[in-house]
Order: C-alpha cells, then sequence, then structure tokens
C-alpha cells in the first residue's frame, strides 16, 4: 500500500538503498546521488555522482559508506555527507550492480562477464572471469563469505571468498579454501594445513593465538602447538572477533557478546540497554585485560565500559560533544591504570582515563590509531602522515611532557590509510590503493618500558644516559612520577632542563609526612580538587587552607579557614592584604571585607601558628622526609615551592612572586 512520497525528480530513479537506521534513503536520478530523510521537514542531500546515468547504489550500515556505480564505467565510494572517498579506474564496460558485504569489510562490482572483489578502501582484491553478460545484481549471505549473482542470459552464479590473509610477527595464515586455512612461519620455515568441517567464517591472528570461527565451532590455537586446538560450539554465524592479551571477545546474533579465555573458559556475557549485535566493528569496539569499550548504538557521543570477567557496567558512561567513530583501549596495565583514545567525526584524537574521564586531544586530522601490543605506545595515521606518541599517558602526569614523546614521520602512506599491525617497533599501515607499508619507530622505549615495568629503575636510568636522547628521559619522567619515583623523576626532569620541575620535586621530597607528598603529586598533575581531599581526609587542614592560597582560590581558603575552628581565618586575611598590596588592587569580595573589619591581624600570632603546624607535622606518626639533603646543590627554601600551583592555576607571575617569600609549609 502507497505511504507516502519521499522525492520527485525529473529523472528516472534507477537505485535506492536504506540509510543505517533506517531513517533515510540514497537514491539516484539521472547523473545525480540523492540523500532524503524520512522526515518531511528535513533537508534534501544531493551532488553529481557520475558523469553518466547511475545505475546502482548501496549503503551499508556498518561503516556507513556508500557506494556507487553508472555508464560511465567506474564505481566510487562516497561517506554519509557525499564526499568522494575513491574513485575507480574506467572499466571496459558499464557496471551493472553491487553490493556491500554484512561486515562492512569488502563490496562487489559486477560488470559484463566479471565481478570484482573491492576492499571498504574502493582498491580491487581481484577479479573473477565469468560467463554470464551483464551481471544484473549481485547479493552476499549472512555469514559475508558467499556471493550469489544473476546475469543478462539467465545464468545464476555462486562464489566463495577465498585467499583472504592475516598476518603477526612473522606468522602467515591464509584461507585457501572454505574449510582449510594455511599456516606459513617464514622464521621458522614451515607450513601447517588445518581443516576444518564447517565453512570458515571469521579468523583473527594476534597476541599468539589464533581464533578461527567456523558456522558450528570456534577453535583456538597457540601458535606454538598447531594441533590441539580448544574447541567451543557456537550456535549462530560469528560477526566478529576481537582479541587483547588475556581474553577474546565472540559476537554473533543468537547470543550476543560473549568473552572467553584463550583456554576456552566463558567468562561473561555483557549486555546493556540498547544492545544490537549487527552493528558491531572492529572500530566501535576496543577490548583489554581489564574492560571492555563500546560506543552506544543509539548515541555515538557515548561510550560504555563494561567488566570483562562480569559483564556488568564499569564506572560512568563517557560522553563526548561530538560522535565518536573510532575507540581503543590500551593493552598493558591494571585497570587504574587503563586508557582510552577515541577519534570524533571531527578527526580529532582524544585521550583519558577510564577512572578519572577527562578528555585530552592529542590530534586532529586523523584517520586511524593503534596502541602497541607489548608495550604502552600510541601510533596514528594524521594528516597524512605517521605519528607516534612513545608515553601517551603523559596528559594525566603532565601534559608539558608531550612535545617530548612525540615524534612524526613522512612515511608516503597518503590519504585513507589504515593500521595493519604495531607489534615491538615494526609498524604496517595499508595505504588506500592496497600497498601495504612497513616501517620502524625507536626500539629504546621498549627497552625503557621493560625495566619500568619491572621496576628496574637503576638499569632505566643507565638506558637513558647511554642513548642521550630527550625522548627516552621524558618517557621516564613521566612512568616514574606515576610510579611516585621521585628520585628518578627529579634525574629524569634535570636532564631534560626543566629546572622548576626539579625544584618542585625537590621540594616535596623534603615534605615530613607522606599525606603531603601525595597531595603534591596530585597537584603537580594538576589535579587539586583531589589534592585538597587528601589533606582533608588526613586532617592536615591548615595545609589544604594554603594549598588554596598558593592556588589563589581565596573564596575555597577562606570557607576552610571558617570550618577549621577559624584558627587560620587571620592567616588567610593577611595573605590576601599582602596579595592586595603587592598587585595594587582594593578589597572586592563581601566575605573578605566583612571578615576584615572584625578580625585583628597580628603577624608574629600567625608566623607562631605556622610553625605549631609544621611541629605538628613533623610529630605525625610515620612523618619522615625521602631525603634529608637535597640531592642537588639548591634548597627548597631558595625556590618558589608555589611555582608549580600557580602555572596549575594559570595565574601570573606577578602573583606568583609575591608569594615566593611567604608560602613555605614544608
Amino acid at each position: 500500500m502507497h505511504r507516502s512520497t519521499l522525492a520527485q525528480n525529473g529523472h528516472a530513479v534507477y537505485a535506492v538503498a536504506w540509510g543505517p537506521e533506517s531513517d533515510q534513503v540514497v537514491f539516484s536520478s539521472g547523473s545525480n546521488l540523492f540523500i532524503k530523510p524520512i522526515q518531511s521537514s528535513s533537508k534534501l542531500l544531493h551532488w553529481e555522482g557520475h558523469e553518466g546515468l547511475v545505475l546502482k547504489v548501496d549503503w551499508n550500515p556498518i561503516n556507513n559508506s556508500i557506494i556507487s556505480a553508472g555508464e560511465d564505467c567506474r564505481y566510487k565510494v562516497w561517506d554519509c555527507c557525499g564526499r568522494l572517498l575513491y574513485q575507480s579506474s574506467k572499466a571496459d564496460y558499464s557496471i551493472t550492480s553491487l553490493a556491500w558485504c554484512p561486515s562492512g569489510d569488502v563490496f562487489a562490482v559486477g560488470s559484463f562477464n566479471s565481478v570484482t572483489l573491492c576492499d571498504l578502501a574502493g582498491w580491487p582484491h581481484g577479479k573473477e572471469k565469468l560467463n554470464t553478460g551483464s551481471l544484473l545484481s549481485v547479493a552476499w549471505s549472512l555469514d559475508g563469505t558467499q556471493l550469489a549473482g544473476a546475469g543478462g542470459n539467465g545464468t545464476v552464479v555462486f562464489g566463495q571468498l577465498v585467499d583472504k590473509t592475516i598476518e603477526w610477527t612473522g606468522i602467515i595464515a591464509t584461507l585457501e579454501n572454505q574449510n582449510r586455512i594455511r599456516i606459513q612461519n617464514i622464521l621458522k620455515d614451515t607450513i601447517k594445513e588445518l581443516d576444518f568441517r564447517d565453512r570458515v567464517i571469521k579468523m583473527s591472528l594476534s597476541f599468539q593465538q589464533l581464533v578461527v570461527a567456523t558456522a558450528s565451532q570456534c577453535c583456538i590455537y597457540s601458535v606454538t602447538n598447531w594441533n590441539t586446538p580448544h574447541i567451543l560450539d557456537v550456535k549462530d554465524s560469528v560477526i566478529l572477533v576481537k582479541q587483547c592479551r588475556r581474553y577474546f571477545l565472540l559476537i554473533d546474533c543468537f547470543m550476543g557478546l560473549q568473552l572467553f579465555t584463550y583456554e576456552g573458559r566463558h567468562l561473561s556475557n555483557p549486555k546493556f540497554q540498547g544492545l544490537r549485535t549487527e552493528s558491531f566493528n572492529q572500530r566501535n569496539v576496543s577490548l583489554s585485560n581489564n574492560v571492555f569499550a563500546v560506543i552506544e548504538h543509539n548515541d555515538k557521543k557515548v561510550v560504555r565500559f563494561l567488566d570483562v570477567n562480569t559483564g556488568k557496567l564499569v564506572g560512568e558512561v563517557m560522553r563526548h560533544s561530538l560522535d565518536v567513530v573510532e575507540i581503543a583501549l590500551n593493552q598493558l596495565g591494571i585497570l587504574a591504570d587503563q586508557k582510552l583514545v577515541l577519534i570524533d567525526s571531527n578527526r580529532d584524537l582524544f585521550i583519558s582515563s577510564i577512572n578519572r574521564l577527562a578528555l585530552f586531544k592529542l590530534a586532529s586530522m586523523v584517520e586511524s590509531i593503534m596502541w602497541n601490543e607489548v608495550a604502552d605506545i600510541l601510533v596514528a595515521v594524521a594528516d597524512r602522515r605517521l605519528v607516534v606518541w612513545y608515553y601517551p599517558h603523559a596528559p594525566t602526569v603532565d601534559k608539558d611532557l608531550l612535545q617530548y614523546v612525540k615524534l612524526t614521520k613522512d612515511c608516503n602512506i597518503g590519504k585513507n590509510a589504515r593500521f595493519l599491525s604495531f607489534y615491538g617497533p615494526q609498524c604496517t599501515v595499508q595505504r588506500a590503493d592496497g600497498a601495504s607499508i612497513s616501517t620502524n619507530v625507536s626500539p629504546h622505549p621498549f627497552l625503557l618500558f621493560e625495566h619500568v615495568n619491572a621496576k628496574q629503575w637503576d638499569q632505566a636510568l643507565r638506558l637513558c644516559r647511554h642513548v642521550k636522547d630527550n625522548l627516552l628521559w621524558a618517557c621516564l619522567a613521566g612512568a616514574s612520577m606515576a610510579a611516585k619515583e621521585l628520585s628518578v623523576a627529579e634525574m629524569a626532569y634535570a636532564a631534560l632542563d626543566e629546572v622548576d620541575k626539579v625544584h618542585y620535586i625537590i621540594y616535596m621530597k623534603d615534605l615530613p609526612c607522606e599525606e603531603a607528598r601525595q597531595a603534591e603529586l596530585m597537584l603537580f598533575r594538576r589535579r587539586s580538587e583531589e589534592a585538597e581531599s587528601i589533606l582533608l581526609q588526613a586532617g592536615l587542614t591548615y595545609r589544604a587552607i594554603s594549598l588554596n592560597i598558593r592556588l589563589f582560590n581565596w573564596d575555597r581558603a577562606l570557607e576552610l579557614a571558617l570550618s577549621y575552628k577559624k584558627t587560620h581565618l587571620d592567616t588567610v586575611l593577611w595573605y590576601r592584604q599582602k596579595y592586595l598590596q603587592k598587585t595594587k588592587h582594593e578589597e572586592t569580595k563581601e566575605q573578605f571585607i566583612h571578615f576584615a573589619q572584625q578580625v585583628v591581624i597580628n603577624v608574629d600570632h600567625i608566623k607562631e601558628k605556622i610553625k605549631e603546624e609544621k611541629e605538628r607535622e613533623r610529630r605525625r606518626s610515620g612523618a619522615n622526609p625521602l631525603q634529608t639533603k637535597p640531592m642537588w646543590n639548591i634548597s627548597h627554601r631558595d625556590m618558589p615551592a608555589f611555582t608549580k600551583a600557580g602555572l596549575i592555576s594559570g595565574t601570573k607571575s606577578e602573583s606568583s612572586n609575591l608569594l615566593s617569600n611567604t608560602v613555605q609549609i614544608a
């Protein structure tokens, strides 16, 4: 029954396809392509697609890309906004059919007596000669392994995807036919044939494990033993296989999401509201040893985190201002150290900690990202160049280190490149034309992180002194600060000529109690609220007041002074007066005006109270500075210990100089 007319044009409509959310359609009319939302009030998007009539069009819900073909003997790949991503060379005959594979990895193009299999980027994998006349229609099986086509001479042809190849550190797995995989070990010069009773649907090779999903089973092989796999039964065609160091994820339409160990033990079935298994691909899910991350299908601005052992939500959901198109979790560390990187619809790259959701922008115009398998090193394709962050955690420790740990390489990778692998210092990138390019990154950070993870700080220092590279020193500075190894961090920052940070670390080491050092570390990492919380929980209220004075957060300092039996109310007012006198301003805050009229400021009495607070800290149980004498020939009394706090709050240097001789707490 006719319901409504979406659009009317002066030319015949030869092709139409639904959008990913079934709320809009793409259709062809003449040489133009149109995207029409179902809502009548929405705007119609159109552009010139081909030089001749557009005969076929298809829209994939997984990668959100559009393919079109026509009488100009070309096929083209577009994004959902009509931007051209790929244009084929001119064929001998008009292209009469095309269709996306359900997984969105490849698509088929039919022409006169031929069918071509193409990558999602557009370049052709291979071409098969037929005897069908013009191939008028092609269709895929639900699992994406088989293809059927209808020819103009009445012939129906069927095909099976073969010769699919995946590689990992010298091991190549090739799908020879529908139920046989050939394993070639280049380093050992050996070949092994793996036979299966059903056709192979998905296979994934990473982290020393090969996971093969067939129509009825899932086989798990170790690269050291190809004879005795662990076998699991599956009840539906597997849509996606995702691996991490300890576990792997299976997604199918019957059981949904399932997490297993490589020994075949079932871990959990993650579930959440709005779960749609058919929408998952390699870019919108990520897996680590601790957590599973997924982009919300109904709201692509939201990223959810689920525990791998229980399948339940972990912490808060991450909400971005724009749609998120790709996510990736680092593969090392515990949950507290877990980091997520994401690419949004503007192609901007952000990083955030899972426990403390705060996005920090790393780069723009990013096309692809990948974490290293053996170290927390991040690589990205940004503006047609290869960008490597050897210590991407720097924003959560000291964002000033980013200038040292970032390296950009020109590798002639072109536009729309994507990563195939990143293991150790070897990185493989696939260009838009299908060519694979291998490049190396510096091997020294990998050696450094081996020592850091083993807590071999002396060996890490020796390596940095031997290499004499600011890149290594910056990685060591960030790692040591994250591990609270202040002595190592002091030497690393000194090698980078970061004098202000060296002074501040010396100041922290001389603090008498552990709680004060923890608070100053949080302040160093620009997390002043957490620093104050640590001090208040430890009962160091005066130090919390002083911290807010150093940050020029006068209202909070006054609030704490009032809650602390008003013992240091005159202290706050005295520092406030000195600040106003130095900056030549008059008091405008009503609370300070009110208490200034009631409180008599006795400077000697204030100094005596400060001295008593310091002595009380030294007498605390377990109070002991990390060093009795500074390692450098500098006394923390001679340096502005508040300078880092001033930088954190973004204050002016004049204000910093104001308190250089007044705020000394240690």
